[in-house]
């Protein structure tokens, strides 16, 4: 597996990105090859050294020489997209990018996205970087991609709407269950399009997982301000096999409830699943005064955290949620389908080590093909594993 590990310091944007990867080694020329498939023409990728702070990085620019030199609405880019050569997956993602900024904008000034108008995305250039950042990740073989927290700077920024505040309205919308702080010189460090590009693109954020890397790659920004390193840093590598699995950080939430009514366990529970949790917990407990009560604990990926923490809020009595990081050791895991009398199950597949593995099949398919047949659940969770098992010897 190739492991992507973004750490931005200094922020990001696009260019930073499509910086970062080609000083990583990404072939500047293959990069150029891949955005062909887009059909646009009158424009040409240029990459050059430069140094930010001290620091040696590459700078990439998107050269217009005609072409489109006005925004464009979001469906006139979405169906560029939709139409393009590009492999499916880096289609897929260019236009969940796309469609985050639109959102981001219309929240920003609180307008409908069908409404929006873009002042810098939707040229050439913004094409180029959005495309060009998941394309090339794609081009280096990314299994996995991370991201530490994000520095958006700090200070005002003017703009055609005046004075704002550091981050600017959009970026701040699409900072939303992200990890970001502040800090740096008085300007933006992140840009609306290298923040969706991100959050679309890292599966985790947080410190710089254990990892074995092979190449790092350094992608200057515009600005060059005096005393700062203007760049994005990536890191490309391999993860250390571990007979006990990947580490990864995950944040735990817990509350203590002694006046919630039991039945409405069944939908909080339901409704932190669906807010981004990966696991939650109910355990009894004795509270002050010898009242008892209920110990509500979910997980959640860092990006998910503070969107679970407003589950518990508003669904429950509760008037304050404990959040902590918690390192754990995860298993490498792959999805296999099956087939069994009454449709297709889903199978987790767990690596542990030695060449061995462990399967589970997935309830819930089980439970819906139970419910279609009439037969018992364990029956179908049985007929599952049993085909599993006989693929494998195959």
């Amino acid at each position: 597996m190739r492991h992507l590990h973004f750490d931005c310091f200094s922020g990001v944007s696009g260019d930073m990105i499509l910086g970062a990867l080609v000083d990583a080694g990404l072939p500047l020329a293959e990069l150029a090859r891949g955005l062909k498939a887009m059909k646009l023409d009158g424009y040409r990728l240029r990459a050059g050294r430069v140094r930010r702070g001290g620091m040696p990085a590459t700078k990439v620019e998107v050269a217009i020489r005609s072409g489109f030199r006005a925004p464009l609405p979001v469906p006139r880019i979405q169906r560029i997209i939709a139409s393009s050569r590009l492999p499916d997956r880096v289609k897929e993602r260019s236009r969940e990018v796309f469609q985050r900024l639109a959102q981001a904008e219309a929240q920003a000034h609180r307008m409908t996205v069908s409404r929006v108008h873009f002042h810098e995305v939707g040229a050439v250039d913004s094409l180029v970087d959005v495309v060009g950042s998941v394309l090339g990740c794609h081009l280096l073989g990314a299994d996995r991609i991370t991201a530490s927290p994000v520095n958006l700077g700090s200070g005002t920024i003017d703009c055609a709407h005046g004075t704002l505040p550091v981050p600017g309205p959009a970026v701040a919308a699409l900072a939303k269950g992200l990890p970001v702080y502040s800090a740096g010189p008085s300007r933006e460090l992140s840009t609306p399009t290298g923040l969706a590009v991100l959050s679309v693109l890292a599966d985790d954020f947080g410190p710089l997982p254990l990892m074995r890397p092979t190449a790092i790659g350094y992608g200057a920004g515009t600005a060059d301000p005096g005393g700062w390193t203007n760049a994005l840093r990536v890191f490309v590598g391999e993860p250390v096999p571990s007979a006990f699995g990947e580490q990864d950080t995950i944040v735990q939430l817990e509350t203590n409830l002694d006046d919630l009514n039991p039945q409405a366990y069944e939908t909080v529970m339901a409704r932190l699943f669906g807010a981004g949790a990966v696991d939650v917990t109910l355990t009894p407990a004795i509270m002050k005064r010898g009242r008892p009560g209920i110990v509500l604990t979910a997980l959640a990926p860092p990006q998910k955290a503070d969107a679970v923490a407003g589950v518990v809020l508003a669904e429950t009595t509760s008037l304050g949620v404990r959040l902590q990081d918690l390192r754990r050791r995860i298993l490498a895991r792959q999805v296999a389908t099956v087939q069994v009398p009454g449709g297709s199950v889903r199978i987790k597949v767990a690596a542990v080590g030695g060449g061995r593995t462990k399967a589970a099949p997935e309830y819930l398919d089980c439970k819906r093909i139970a419910e279609q047949t009439g037969r018992p659940v364990r029956d179908v969770m049985e007929e599952a594993a049993l085909a599993y098992r006989k693929r494998m010897k195959i």
